[in-house]
């Protein structure tokens, strides 16, 4: 589904998530589409992924308001456990990979301003990008092209929120260019919350070449989670432990990308990706000075500095019924990994004593299939398969008295195929269904820590396997200057090991295999617009997990039930304005099902007004989310082993926001 506002008649929306480009309304799987001017309109402040995605159905954004862990992103449920980053989805920004081969992601360098679309495949189709079981999520800036536009905002909102940006897009001798800088802050809803980021974003177009860099900088305090009690008495407070040792995260990371397609003639085509980049983390965590007496204890700052590469090789050919792709892909990523005490003496919160040091390595090699055919108009056939191959390694460099050599290294490789068919009943429905098999490994921070306390790596944690199944309806429909959409599928996905988290203590992970688990959902999305601006949209989904034992308890993390809807007028120029509503079911924090964020509903509202003045067009825009100022825990930290489940959603909060285009 096309989730862009309509007002005027745009170009036919095509999506390349699938390596094949293709009306989303023709893809026999779940695949959305978010236009650039949805995540810029409604005088969203271009912070968060979470402030346009609630609209896809089965894609939970949890915004944490805690930008040292990044959002909790979770398709169809598969993610929900991340205490930081992303995870079971797989990203990617103009191609270039946000994930790393040992499934560990970031949103951090996503640059809302500069899209031109997001892309969403959920569901069995997924397996095809590798280690990854939930769905796939694509980012593509804008390319540049015609005169020279300058653009300039502000975002100015609650709790000291400012985030001015700036971008310039144009064309000229056949270089095409854009780009974009924003800096962002907060004072945070909570206390120990501030944060600042600052991202750039470079995209050169020249021929059949694209050339990608971006950066981003980001400095945040970490509140952690309050317990029940905490919670229930004072939402914006933190556990005394955060200001006690300072717990708090920076991020920096350069990245560089290029991509060269050609047309080789007789339907062929090459692409050809190359990527690489530097991160490095350093997490100040609020472990107790006396855990880490014991030898064995890794300490309580991380620090990671890593180094990651990779290519993918394509080659595709298309005649009018057939279209087949095949590649390689390549991932390397090289991590140095730092402990040491957070304390030094006395003092609380500072780097002290070395207490960890090891060298890891992750790559994997996949080759992959795919194929899509119509042996009838009315039919299409599509089917795949990747031999996705993982390899773990580590080199233990901090060999200390009881403290004895920890390396080791592990290989996990799984075979997924895929397939699907559509049958389209009429130019205005299609039908499909699609199945396949998942595989996905544990991250570098899963196996970071041994349950048992023990130094080294967690080697004994299996990769999770999953069997796929999905069945699904679209339609669309025209009357007059008024556009339907409308989506439904159900799916239902089993899954062998999954990994699942075991504790969480004072910022720190350890996690588990799951004997079996069971995911059953039903999926419904629809959209009315009008070419004169009118917009109504509405999303639903349900989604039943569980533990498939003899108890069955519901896997904590993940809400029953999200429903989110729109209305909204937003023609192309004047006066616009709409209203946002957004419920969910509540959301377990334990295996045990013990206790549990309650069942939340918001209202937003929005106003603006956007005008074209020959070579300047002006936009200025307010906002109010939570308009009733509800209490909410708006995302859980699971099994945390101090009970501190919850993470207060912020109450009410306003929005506004400038924005001004000069076109040379």
């Amino acid at each position: 589904m096309d989730l862009g506002p309509a007002p005027v008649q745009l170009p036919p929306v095509t999506i390349t998530v699938t390596r094949t480009e293709a009306n989303p309304f023709d893809v026999p799987a779940a695949v959305d589409v978010i236009q650039g001017q949805r995540l810029r309109d409604a005088a969203r402040a271009e912070v968060q992924l979470s402030e346009s995605l609630a609209l896809v159905p089965g894609v939970t954004a949890r915004d944490r308001q805690n930008f040292a862990q990044d959002l909790q992103l979770s398709v169809r449920g598969f993610g929900a456990r991340s205490t930081f980053g992303v995870r079971g989805v797989r990203l990617y920004v103009d191609g270039i990979p946000a994930t790393m081969p040992d499934g560990q992601g970031q949103l951090s360098h996503f640059d809302l301003s500069s899209a031109q679309r997001v892309e969403i495949l959920r569901g069995p189709f997924s397996a095809l990008y590798g280690n990854s079981s939930g769905g796939v999520l694509q980012l593509f800036t804008e390319k540049g092209e015609g005169a020279p536009v300058l653009t300039a905002s502000m975002a100015s909102g609650s709790d000291g929120l400012m985030r001015p940006g700036l971008r310039a897009a144009g064309a000229s001798g056949g270089l095409g260019w854009h780009l974009s800088a924003n800096h962002f802050r907060t004072d945070g809803w909570r206390d120990h919350s501030a944060a600042r980021r600052d991202v750039g974003n470079v995209r050169l177009d020249w021929g059949d070449w694209m050339l990608v860099a971006n950066t981003v900088d980001v400095k945040a305090d970490d509140p952690l989670g309050l317990t029940r009690t905490q919670f229930d008495a004072s939402p914006r407070s933190v556990d005394p432990v955060a200001p006690a040792f300072n717990t708090r995260k920076t991020v920096q990371q350069s990245q560089l990308g290029l991509v060269h397609e050609r047309a080789l003639g007789g339907g062929h085509k090459l692409r050809v990706m190359a990527y690489g980049g530097e991160r490095t983390t350093v997490q100040f965590q609020s472990i107790p000075p006396g855990p880490q007496a014991n030898p064995l204890h890794p300490g309580g700052v991380i620090d990671l500095e890593r180094s990651y590469a990779g290519t993918d090789w394509r080659w595709s050919w298309k005649r009018e019924r057939l279209e087949l792709v095949a590649g390689l892909s390549y991932d390397h990523l090289q991590e140095a990994r730092r402990g040491w005490q957070n304390f030094i003496g006395p003092t609380l919160g500072v780097q002290g004593a070395l207490r960890r040091d090891e060298r890891n390595e992750v790559s994997n090699l996949d080759p992959y299939l795919q194929a899509q055919w119509k042996p009838a108009p009315a039919w299409t056939l599509a089917a795949g398969v990747r031999r996705n191959s993982v390899r773990f390694s580590s080199d233990d460099r901090y060999i200390a008295g009881a403290n004895g050599n920890d390396s080791g290294s592990v290989r996990y490789a799984a075979t997924l195929p895929v397939a699907s068919a559509m049958y389209a009943v009429s130019p205005q429905i299609h039908l499909y269904g699609a199945a396949g098999r998942g595989f996905e490994t544990p991250t570098f921070n899963e196996l970071a820590y041994r349950p048992d306390g023990v130094p080294g790596l967690n080697f004994g944690l299996r990769p999770s396997r999953s069997r796929n199944f999905e069945l699904g309806a679209k339609a669309r429909a025209a009357t007059g200057d008024w556009r339907h959409e409308g989506t439904v599928a159900v799916f239902s996905t089993r899954t062998k090991d999954e990994i699942v988290t075991q504790s969480n203590t004072g910022g720190r992970s350890t996690f588990r295999n799951a004997a079996a688990t069971e995911r059953r959902g039903l999926e419904l999305a629809g959209q009315l617009s009008s070419m004169g601006g009118w917009r109504l949209a509405f999303a639903h989904t349900w989604l039943d997990a569980r533990y498939a034992d003899a108890i069955g308890a519901r896997i904590p993390g993940i809400a029953r039930s999200f429903t989110a809807a729109e209305a909204g007028w937003l023609p192309p120029q004047g006066w616009r304005g709409g209203v946002e509503w957004r419920r969910s079911g509540r959301v377990f924090v334990n295996d045990t099902n013990s206790d549990a964020a309650a069942a939340w509903w918001t209202l937003a509202l929005h106003a603006g007004w956007k005008q074209d003045f020959g070579t300047w067009a002006i936009e200025a825009s307010a906002r109010i989310d939570n308009l009733l100022d509800r209490r909410y825990a708006g995302s859980v930290i699971v099994n945390e082993g101090n009970s501190r489940y919850f993470e207060a959603a912020p109450g009410r909060q306003a929005t506004i926001k400038l924005v001004a285009s000069w076109r040379l």
